[in-house]
């Protein structure tokens, strides 16, 4: 059964219902935030949010794992890693 490893996290591949990546923003609203796609803050934000941060998300049934990173380039090194235990 082949393995995906993230941050030590190992997971059964065949298991992943999701797996994505994403940016976190401020809503405006408090504190909150939430995630966007990587697309829509390269075409629509512009500048007009706060980004908080990067994040991988994994999906596996009703259970949501999330992987934080603090800038896109720590986020596009992820998912490089996660790129290469895919294909070999």
């Amino acid at each position: 059964m082949k393995k995906l490893t993230i941050e030590n996290k190992e997971f059964n591949l065949k298991d992943i219902k999701q797996l994505y990546p994403a940016v976190i923003i401020k809503t405006g609203y408090k504190d909150e935030t939430t995630e966007m796609s990587l697309e829509w803050i390269d075409t629509e934000a512009k500048g007009k949010v706060e980004v908080v941060g990067y994040g991988l998300f994994v999906s596996i049934d009703d259970e949501k794992y999330s992987f934080m990173y603090k800038t896109r380039d720590e986020l596009n090194h992820a998912i490089g890693l996660i790129t290469q235990q895919i294909n070999s």
